[in-house]
Formats: C-alpha cells, structure tokens, sequence
C-alpha cells in the first residue's frame, strides 16, 4: 500500500469574518451564483480551466464540473448502500462561503454522516478539492469513501497512468477550440495532460471508458451506479474517463476524516515530473488565507441595505461573475482586461474586450478601481493612430473586421468616453482621467469623420454595422429592410450625444473650459438633429431614417417606424424634450409593446417578428435596461425606473435560484433565458441595485466611505 499522509481529526469551526459570502447559509432555492475560476493573480489566457458547481440536479452528485475539463464528485457508502445523488442525501448541500474562486458547503448524505467540501480553483491550470466526513452520531461508522474523477473526452480513449515517484495519476487529454477561436488564430493549447494526486490512501481504485456500459437494467456494482450517473449527463463521448477510488475507514462518535483531491492541467510538452512538482504544495495551501485574500478584495464593494436575501445574494453575485472574468497582463495586453466568461469557454467570449461589455465596468469599478480603469487602458494602448479602436481587443486579438462592401473596417458602439467618464466618478483618478480624454477626444473624432457619409451631421453604422451597433442578429429592420449603413439612427447618434457629453464633463474637471464648451456645442447640434429627423409626433417615438432622404422610408412607405428599443436611449443620452419624453414614455408604459412582465424588451411586442427568446427581436437585454432606467431618473419618471428595475431583477433572481448563472439575455415574457451563460455584462445588475436602493448618487456614496 503507497504510503500518504492520511489525517483523522476533530473538526472546530471557524469563527465568522463578517462578511456576507463567507457566512452563507445558502441551499440550491437561493439566488447564488455558482461558477468558479482562478484569481486575477494566478490566471493565464492559453489555459484556463472553471468549473461549475453542479447541486441542483436529483439525478446527479454533489460535483464540480466544467463544460470541456475534468470533474469532480463524491460518494459514500455504509453498510450495503452507496449515496452520492442529490435524490439520496439525507440533507441536501448548504452552502456557508462561495467567492469568485472559492466554495464551501457540507451536507448530510447519511443522518449521522456529514460531508463538508471546499473547492478551490487555485490557478488556471490547477484546483483541489478538500473533504472533511464526520461521524456525528452515537456509533462508531465503516464508511467506504469514493471520490471520483471524470472527464468528457474527445474522439480517442483516455488511459490514466500512475506515477510511482509522486504516487498520482496522469493520462493525455485535447481540448479542441471552437471555429471562432480556429478563425480567429486563438492560441489556445490543445494537447493537455491531467496530473492528479491525493493524500487519501486508497484500498484500491478502478478506472473506465463509457464504451461498453448497457444503456438499461440494474447496476450490479457501486461502479456501475456511479457509471450510469455520469452517463446520465449525456458525456460528449463514449471514450469519457472516470476514476473511482475506494478507502474503508472507521470512525468513532465526533471523528473527522480529511482528505484533499489535487487537479493541474498542464502543457503536454512540460515534464511530467515539473507538473506533479507544482502540483504536489496544493496539498498543503490553506484555504483560509485564500478566503481572507477575497474577503478584502470584496470589502470594498459598498454596502446597501437591500429587502430581501434574494437581491442580497444577486448583489454579491454580480460581483462575483465580474471579478472572475478579469485576467492579467498577457500578450499584447499591457495591463488586465476581461473576457465575457471563462466557464463555459466559448471563443466569441473568449477572445477579448469589447465597449458594450465594458458597460459592466459601472459597478465592477467600485470592487476593484484599479483593474476596471486598467481594462480601458487596454482599448487606449492599443488605439490607431487615426482615433480608431478594435472592435474587440484582447491579449492575442486585434479584431477589426473588415467589410467587403466598402472597404471600412469596424469598430464597437461609441460607448468608450461615457464608461470612461463613470469609472472615473468611481475612482477618482486625475491621471486616468487625462489619459481617457486624449484617447477618448481621438475616438469621437475618428468615429464622426468615418461614420457620416453625407456629412450632413448625423452618423450611420460603418463597417460590419451589425456587429458595430452591438445588435448583430434578428434585427427585424437589419433583415427586412436593409443593412445599417444604410440607416442614421437614434442608436448610434444618441451615444454619440452622450460621447460628446462625457468628454465636455472630463474637460470641466481637467481645467479645459474651451474644449467643455465645444463638446457641449456638438452635443446640442446632434440632439437638435435628432429631435427634428428621427422623433415622430404622430407615434411618439424615435426611428431610424433613411440617411439619403432623413425620412421613414427606404423601400416602402414608413418601412422603418419599427418601434425597437434604441428609440428609448434618447432618454438616457438627455436628448429628449420634456414634452417628447413624455409622449415616449407611453409606449414604455404600455403592456402590450414595452411594459413586460420581466422587462423592457428590444422590439415591440405587437410586431409580428417579436419573439421573446429571439435575440434583437424580443429578449431583455440587461445593460440595455440599465440605461433606460438611468434616462428614466434622469428626466425624473423613478417610479418607472423603479418597476423596470424590479422586473429585471426579478428574472435574473429566478435563473439564480434554478441554474445558478447569469445569462446573456432573458426573456421578458417567462422564466426562460439564453443563449450563452456566465456573461459579464449580467454584472450591471449590481449598479442598478445600487441606484435603486442606494439614496445618493453610487459614485458620492463610495467617496463619502473614503473620506470616513
């Protein structure tokens, strides 16, 4: 039998730290997010590897799992019956501490059984997973301990293979990257190999493939029970792995036994030896000090006194899905960006930065100022020349995309000088602020010059415009009517507006009162355009026109008076009259277009291509009911604000509590949401919580702390 260190101990639990994610009593009905992936510090772009908390399917363990890596679960047996479903638990999983990175819970598979469980996604390649079962009855217990391993493989079969000098086990893996990562050269690695270890000394451990496991009929051993679980979950291939390890233990009233599971990931080429090397520490790392580490990156988010667990638990989760997100310096990157998300890992979220995902930067900034301000110095490091901006930047991506009609290459909607300018309400950092201007002035100036074909004032969408006004599928008038480039419309000119806003604000504060006076003067000039051309009195709302013609019309009569939800950022760019906003706000009011049960949707739903789980033509967007709630405030309508608000939150909440992810959008009119998940700019949830309960402005609360 190899010898390894094997601990029977008394358990004592920890006093609380007082903060919230680190005291949670929190069950598979509360609204906790629960996806992990390694902190900023240890994290690298080639490989990376997250992992989902999998507790809320009865069919299935109490596992961490990922969508194209290894997975992790644990099952018990005593006396003649094996329990590791959530179906078969005594007590089902509580979780007491979850940050971006970290989890703790325990549960009861057995009355007198208790199992606690941390999970540590320690660096991108590497986690661990510790087990503490306890004996809290009156009898002494056998218990079988089975923690078990599998991974979804490829086209070819996995065959672990033991290590004598480390006492664990390796076997090859490929992790084969998707066509938009191949496109786009992504420089994901591929050939893998897995290294586990453990300090648990096993009686014996078996290892198979899904290749020959009967579909139907009673499993015949604990081997097979467990088989036919995984195989429930439908594995990508026949040719999974699984491992299972199996240690008898006895345990007397009020004993512990503590073991820990130890995972890295690691380049095929590196020396096996090197990897179990690193890895072999993990097993000594302690994760209280990687709570305390979260506990202080997560003390700087503001508190505000919320009604309810419910948006409690959404609050701290935004945080969460955003912090995890962010990566460091790598590549051409500088200093820190963010992907859309790591787990799944999905190249168009995978590949870099983008404006309208920065929208999330509004409240991630009051978590960590430094890494928000840093994420848009990506975009400013990497800026042209001429002004122009990638449409999306990332450590090993510079995504232009060049369309073939014209020859114009295209950017991201012009939301960079307004982001810029709330982060630094946030910060308060002078020196970012300079920097902001000169790139942000540059922007405008390159976006207006290339984007105004007739020079008439007022801007179209350039180059790939589906892809550049951010809504790049099921448009109903990009599909119906006629490419953006076509089109001035509301969208892309009230940002515009707000742009040259933002920058007349950054001037003010940077002693600038020359420049202030001129953005101001464009801002004014644009809105005057945008009330005279694209306000219709008779509909009271605000449609593209026709960029030749400014009217209604491209190829039948008012073919663009399609009612979308771009026609309410006026609003928030502060472009509308009273009087016009007024008459808007009728339309967002009516429960037939606008006024959804779960939010404001991106078309009308008395379009007969209105389809609420579409993608432009339905769903709620949550950045989007962000600003129109800030426009909402802004022109005084709070209590309208105020039920959007409700309203989306209320869905997010309810996917919280049933899936326990955020999505990349919901829909307005039931309890679905899609298409991809984990996505960060769900995070903004977290600022419209803060101007919903918070009663001063969000940038003023946090300064006012600072100055206690």
């Amino acid at each position: 039998m190899r010898k390894v260190i094997f601990l029977l101990l008394l358990i004592s639990s920890c006093p609380g730290s007082g903060q919230f994610l680190s005291n949670l009593q929190a069950t598979r009905n509360d609204a906790l997010f629960t996806t992990y992936a390694a902190p900023i510090s240890r994290s690298s772009y080639k490989l990376d590897q997250g992992y989902q908390l999998l507790f809320n399917d009865d069919e299935s363990g109490v596992e961490m799992i990922s969508s194209d890596g290894p997975n992790f679960g644990l099952a018990l047996r005593v006396g003649n019956e094996t329990r590791f479903r959530l179906k078969e638990l005594f007590k089902e999983p509580i979780i007491t501490t979850s940050y971006s990175d970290i989890l703790k819970l325990y549960y009861y598979p057995f009355e007198d059984i208790r199992v606690d469980v941390c999970f540590d996604v320690y660096s991108s390649g590497s986690a661990f997973a510790e087990y503490t079962v306890s004996n809290s009855g009156k009898f002494e217990r056998e218990i079988t301990l089975i923690p078990y391993h599998f991974y979804p493989a490829g086209d070819s079969l996995i065959n672990p293979e033991h290590d004598n000098l480390f006492d664990g086990y390796y076997y090859s893996l490929q992790k084969k990257p998707d066509s938009w990562m191949k496109e786009h050269q992504i420089p994901i690695l591929t050939a893998l190999r897995a290294h586990l270890i453990s300090d648990l000394i096993l009686d014996s451990l078996v290892s198979f493939s899904f290749r020959s496991l009967p579909e139907t009929g009673k499993p015949q051993t604990v081997s097979d029970d467990i088989r036919r679980s995984l195989q429930y979950k439908k594995m990508a291939s026949p040719n999974a792995v699984a491992m299972l390890g199996f240690r008898t233990i006895r345990l007397k009233p009020g004993e512990s036994a503590r073991f820990r599971v130890v995972i890295r990931i690691e380049d095929a080429t590196v020396r096996r030896q090197d990897a179990f090397r690193k890895l072999t520490p993990l097993l000594r790392v302690d994760p209280e000090d990687i709570i305390s580490e979260d506990e202080k990156t997560y003390s700087r988010i503001p508190r505000i006194r919320l009604p309810g667990r419910d948006l409690e638990m959404l609050y701290w989760s935004c945080f969460s899905l955003m912090r995890q997100c962010m990566m460091p310096a790598e590549g051409k990157c500088r200093t820190n960006y963010y992907i859309f998300s790591r787990e799944p890992k999905w190249g168009w979220g995978y590949g870099g930065q983008v404006f309208h995902e920065s929208l999330s930067m509004l409240a991630y900034a009051y978590m960590d100022p430094v890494s928000a301000m840093n994420s848009q110095r990506v975009f400013i490091q990497r800026q042209q020349a001429d002004g122009y901006i990638n449409y999306r930047t990332g450590p090993y991506l510079d995504e232009t995309i060049p369309y073939d009609g014209n020859g114009a290459i295209t950017t991201s909607a012009p939301w960079f000088n307004y982001i810029n300018l709330e982060v630094y309400k946030i910060t308060r950092d002078r020196k970012f602020l300079q920097e902001a201007y000169a790139s942000g002035k540059k922007f405008y100036l390159y976006f207006v010059r290339n984007r105004d074909s007739n020079k008439n004032g007022l801007c179209e969408w350039g180059g790939e415009g589906e892809l550049e006004s951010v809504r790049d599928a099921r448009v109903v008038i990009w599909e119906n009517v006629g490419r953006p480039m076509n089109f001035e419309g509301p969208d892309v000119n009230s940002m515009l507006v707000k742009e040259a806003r933002s920058l007349a604000e950054m001037a003010r504060v940077l002693g600038l009162a020359s420049d202030a006076r001129q953005w101001d003067d464009l801002a004014s000039q644009r809105s005057a355009l945008i009330e005279h051309y694209m306000w219709d009195n008779t509909s009271g709302f605000y449609y593209n026109i026709n960029k030749i013609t400014q009217g209604f019309t491209f190829r039948w009569s008012n073919d663009l008076k399609v009612k979308e939800i771009i026609g309410f950022l006026p609003l928030w760019a502060g472009v509308s009259s009273k009087e016009n906003a007024a008459k808007l706000i009728v339309s967002l009011r009516d429960p037939l277009e606008f006024r959804r049960k779960y939010g404001i949707p991106t078309l009308t739903a008395k379009s007969a291509f209105y389809n609420p789980m579409g993608y432009w033509n339905g769903p709620v967007w949550v950045q989007w009911n962000y600003l129109i709630c800030r426009g909402l405030r802004d022109y005084g309508y709070t209590k309208d604000a105020s039920e959007i608000t409700g309203n989306v939150l209320d869905n997010i909440v309810w996917h919280l509590k049933h899936d326990h992810v955020f999505w990349e959008f919901y829909s307005p009119d039931e309890r679905q949401a899609g298409w991809n998940k984990t996505y960060i700019w769900a995070g903004i949830a977290a600022r419209m919580l803060m101007e919903e309960y918070t009663p001063v402005a969000p940038e003023k609360a946090i300064m006012d702390k600072k100055k206690k």
